[in-house]
């Protein structure tokens, strides 16, 4: 049975800079996913393995399993993605939590629920509901490790990509389902039509490169449903973003005090 299993719950952007950075520095990881993940830039989520079975990002691939038994086999070559909203029971005991849903209010994870647990971003209180809070607002001190007290406000503002902040996320304008007319990599004109959610046309905000698109599907009013980065560099789109190697990073570094302190 593996040691140190660490169980990262959402498989997006920041939980999978999280997961791989985990992966790569030898810990069995396993990440709990919704069944229809609402990740945007899915050419480098964990959380596309639901959809599509597996996905290799930067070198490192991760599975779908159907249980926790094959989650465990599956973390000796393997991120393994299993779908569940809530931590399972495991043949062998988690080590570590990592709550990477980035909910941005408190949810159900709590101290306790494993050793040691970590959240990530606005919601979560070291001392309180975790152990150790990693920052994750663009700035000075994003990354940061925070041992005792919250994690910034949420400013309800995404972060400035390229000069645009809120002008380069697409999001919903009705409840619907929604079909895409490009895919992610395009180069795209402000206002060109993206796809449609049902008869309404989805357009670009911006010109750019389509950073990310949910997957096709129902969607919900003011969800966020693309990304156009206006820097319109290719690779963007197929490498794990800075913030999230950012807050990865500090995920790591939590992890390494405490396995050193104990």
């Amino acid at each position: 049975m593996p040691e140190n299993l660490v169980v990262v719950r959402g498989g997006g952007d920041i939980g999978t800079g999280t997961a791989w950075r985990l992966n790569r520095a030898g810990f069995p990881v396993v990440v709990l996913e919704i069944p229809r993940p609402l990740t945007v830039r899915r050419t480098v989520a964990f959380s596309t393995a639901v959809t599509e079975g597996a996905i290799v990002v930067e070198n490192v691939e991760a599975v779908l399993v159907d249980t926790p038994n094959d989650a465990i086999g599956a973390t000796a070559d393997a991120v393994a993605v299993l779908v569940s909203e809530t931590i399972p029971q495991f043949p062998t005991a988690v080590s570590v939590v990592v709550d990477a849903r980035l909910a941005k209010k408190p949810l159900d994870t709590t101290r306790g629920m494993a050793p040691l647990v970590i959240g990530l971003g606005p919601g979560f209180v070291a001392g309180d509901n975790c152990d150790a809070v990693v920052e994750t607002n663009r700035g000075h001190h994003l990354g940061r490790v925070i041992w005792e007290g919250a994690a910034e406000a949420d400013t309800g503002v995404p972060g400035r990509v390229g000069g645009e902040s809120s002008g380069r996320v697409v999001r919903a304008t009705a409840d619907g389902s929604v079909e895409w007319d490009v895919e992610i990599g395009e180069l795209v004109t402000a206002q060109q039509t993206l796809g449609r959610i049902g008869e309404g046309r989805v357009p670009a905000p911006i010109a750019g490169v389509v950073r990310g698109l949910i997957a096709p599907g129902p969607v919900r009013n003011g969800l966020k449903i693309g990304d156009i980065d206006p820097r319109a560099h290719l690779l963007t789109c197929f490498e794990i973003s800075d913030k999230s190697l950012s807050v990865a990073g500090g995920v790591l570094e939590v992890v390494m005090t405490w396995l050193h302190q104990r």
